[in-house]
């Protein structure tokens, strides 16, 4: 099990990754409210998943503002992207699944 992820590894970050590797697609992003109703998290168990992750290049955060409302986007990293998917690699092998 040493080639998992433990940044990615834990439950609410690995729903996470999940959502914004494979719902969202490569390049898109997603609102920071629009993140938390898809994975149904309180804002502040989502803030500190995401705060692990964007400190391990995973994902980053970006802010602007839409009309006159501020507005906070995540998305995956490169890194992150290829970090989940060799993640995945690694777990679908330990369960001997294919790749």
């Amino acid at each position: 099990m040493t080639d998992l992820d433990p940044v990615i590894h834990a439950p609410a970050r690995l729903m996470i990754m999940t959502t914004l590797d494979e719902a969202l697609g490569d390049r898109d992003e997603v609102t920071f409210p629009g993140l938390q109703k898809l994975l149904g998290m309180t804002a502040g168990n989502l803030t500190t998943h995401l705060a692990k992750l964007e400190a391990a290049g995973y994902v980053e955060t970006t802010k602007a503002f839409v009309g006159r409302k501020p507005t906070t986007y995540v998305a995956l990293t490169p890194e992150g992207r290829g970090a989940f998917r060799r993640y995945r690699k690694h777990l679908l092998q330990l369960l001997g699944g294919n790749s």
